[in-house]
């Protein structure tokens, strides 16, 4: 009965997130109000939200440069972090769900990228604040824990790099952005 429930609240947040989409709002502009009470899954969906949050704020206004910028020869420019990004929200989608999310991304612009990774990332949200027992996504090759220290923690430390690396290409990250309140300060 419990997954009955939650793939009943997964459709009805599907086609809000649909909805989103159409209408052309990315998710992530501010944090999502919290959820009443602490379960595994509303723990797990906060940490995801508040990897959505920093990763709108470090991509918005990126420019051309941004993306093309790498501090030195053996590092990753912006555009090739972003891309990595990308492929970790398609690896904690897909780890919690059944969604076929391989595509080809190489031929996506910015824009789009960013927009699918957001929308991987609310996604994956979803299904985890209205999940009782999020042990049922451990598979026979690792458990969930792996998903938080690996995917979950990779892309948090990427959007830091992104913000870094915006701020040496000289478009600094928005300084009104409160990570703490997951919103813009006044």
């Amino acid at each position: 009965m419990k997954n009955i429930i939650t793939l009943f609240l997964f459709f009805i947040f599907m086609s809000t997130n649909s909805q989103e989409n159409i209408e052309g709002k990315l998710p992530y502009y501010e944090i999502p109000e919290h959820s009443e009470t602490y379960t595994a899954g509303t723990v797990a969906a906060r940490m995801v939200d508040g990897l959505g949050f920093r990763y709108y704020w470090a991509t918005e206004g990126l420019r051309d440069e941004d993306l093309a910028y790498k501090p030195g020869e053996t590092a990753r420019t912006a555009s090739e972090t972003l891309d990595h990004i990308l492929g970790l929200s398609n690896f904690i989608l897909g780890s919690i769900s059944k969604e076929n999310l391989r595509k080809d991304e190489a031929a996506l612009s910015f824009e789009e990228k960013r927009r699918l990774t957001l929308m991987n990332i609310k996604k994956a949200s979803d299904i985890l604040r209205y999940t009782e027992d999020i042990s049922q996504f451990d598979s026979s090759r690792f458990p969930f824990w792996n998903i938080i220290n690996g995917p979950i923690a990779d892309a948090l430390w990427h959007c830091g790099q992104i913000v870094l690396l915006r701020r040496a290409s000289g478009n600094p990250f928005n300084s009104k952005v409160s990570v703490f309140a997951g919103k813009l300060r006044e």
